[in-house]
């Protein structure tokens, strides 16, 4: 019993978010009570996924690819949000384990006027050609004529989307993960509520502007708790006085990652594409369904290496470099034995998990194929996460970057194009050139991460 109770303290100790010194003690300790709270904060939002999915899904194919196919490009929004939120998360993670909130508070509200001007083009060309971002992703009349009101709601609620991601990584990188985590909950909770109401009264439309709702309030529980709250970090005015010095920091640890997510999110755009092209609209709405499904055991894990981010930065600002590698390395094999469950249930159970989402036949038969092939690389995912998302808390942007180029861009995609049209697998084939990408990433991130070159990078 005082195993258990001991757990069980340490959970409501990680949800209630107090101050903690993540340079000290148990690395255990400290991973766990930094994960719980990335966990569950990422655990909603793929729960949300989930469920804009099944009700959308009742809309039909058409919809289903709308949502698709817009979603595909508005992950590009989220690598910009993600670069700079990693960006944020190296530097503030830096200052707090130098034990300087001042200066982590000040760099956080850099990264946020950033953020600001470069949403504001993002908005404006998203709004302006809707149409033409569908019709580019191989969308075909009649999903182009119901779908952009969709997309064009989608990105001019893009702010909604960069602040609630760019915040939480200046949290995460302070250590208020359970703050991070109340505000993706205050988001996706309200998202759940709205998405059926707004669905049922307006279509698919509905779904969007749920989605913009949800964002919003989120973003403004945040700057509730930033402006007024009481945890390490409290901005003010004067933060936000424009320092170029600062700010030339956070573009040169920003770039790299924000184009790091790109690739990412780029190669995800091709092989979408791909799938629509060669095999149709069953296909491209399997495959949406099997990515969501993808994405709900995809969020937690990242939770878990958003964890080891944070520990290798503050230990990193705290001087303690072979502490920051053993977090690391601790939190990878944590997710290795998540991901290995996760494997295990896509392989098992994937037309149970399709079905619960649509009947069609031609659909499901699609989707349960991409989940099991999908699942086969899970262990390997978890190992890519951690790796890659500790050399980004170090503040060593540039390799991560590197390795993704060369194995989605120029490994993945032509990879796939091969099998799909080369050899003429069609679906098949994008479906299979993402766990083998994913595993060499693997493999090249942590021969990297053990160089350990990035022990010795200053921020």
């Amino acid at each position: 019993m005082t195993t258990i109770k001991r757990i069980v303290d340490l959970i409501k100790l990680s949800i209630k978010g107090e101050e903690q010194d993540y340079t000290k003690g148990s690395i255990r300790i400290a991973i766990i009570l930094l994960a719980i709270p990335m966990i569950l904060e990422l655990s909603l939002e793929s729960v949300f996924a989930l469920v804009d999915i099944f009700f959308v899904s009742k809309l039909g194919q058409n919809a289903i690819a709308t949502v698709g196919l817009t979603e595909s490009v508005i992950t590009l929004i989220y690598s910009v949000a993600i670069g700079l939120s990693t960006a944020a998360t190296a530097i503030v993670a830096r200052r707090i384990g130098e034990k300087n909130p001042e200066d982590a508070a000040h760099a956080g509200a850099q990264t946020l006027i950033i953020c600001v001007f470069i949403t504001a083009f993002i908005s404006v060309s998203g709004v302006l050609f809707a149409p033409n971002i569908l019709s580019l992703m191989g969308a075909n009349a009649e999903v182009v004529s119901e779908g952009a009101i969709f997309t064009r709601i989608m990105f001019g609620g893009s702010l909604g989307i960069m602040l609630l991601f760019l915040i939480n990584g200046i949290f995460r990188g302070a250590g208020d993960a359970a703050i991070a985590m109340r505000s993706l909950w205050v988001a996706s909770i309200i998202n759940i509520i709205l998405c059926p109401v707004f669905i049922h009264f307006f279509g698919l439309k509905g779904a969007a502007i749920a989605t913009v709702i949800g964002r919003s309030t989120g973003v403004v529980y945040q700057c509730y708790r930033l402006f007024n709250g009481k945890g390490i970090l409290k901005f003010t005015r004067k933060h936000f006085t424009m320092d170029f010095e600062v700010i030339k920091s956070i573009v040169n640890i920003g770039w790299p990652a924000t184009f790091q997510f790109i690739i990412a999110s780029g190669s995800w755009i091709a092989l979408t594409r791909l799938v629509a092209e060669t095999s149709g609209a069953a296909a491209s709405a399997g495959y949406q369904i099997a990515i969501r499904n993808l994405v709900f055991f995809i969020l937690p894990a990242w939770g878990l290496s958003n964890a080891a981010a944070t520990l290798v930065g503050q230990n990193l600002g705290a001087n303690q470099p072979e502490r920051a590698r053993q977090s690391a390395n601790l939190t990878a094999l944590y997710n290795v034995v998540f991901m290995s469950f996760v494997t295990i249930l896509f392989l098992v159970f994937a037309s149970p998990i399709i079905n619960f989402f649509t009947h069609d036949e031609a659909i499901v038969s699609y989707g349960v194929k991409s989940l099991r092939i999908f699942g086969s690389g899970f262990i390997f995912y978890g190992i890519a996460m951690v790796m890659t998302q500790s050399l980004n808390g170090a503040g060593d942007t540039r390799v991560p970057t590197i390795i993704n180029f060369v194995c989605f861009w120029v490994f993945q995609i032509p990879f796939a194009y091969f099998l799909s049209k080369g050899l003429d697998m069609k679906a098949t084939g994008a479906f299979i050139a993402t766990p083998v990408a994913e595993t060499i990433i693997a493999i090249v991130s942590l021969y990297y991460f053990r160089k350990g070159k990035w022990m010795s990078l200053k921020v």
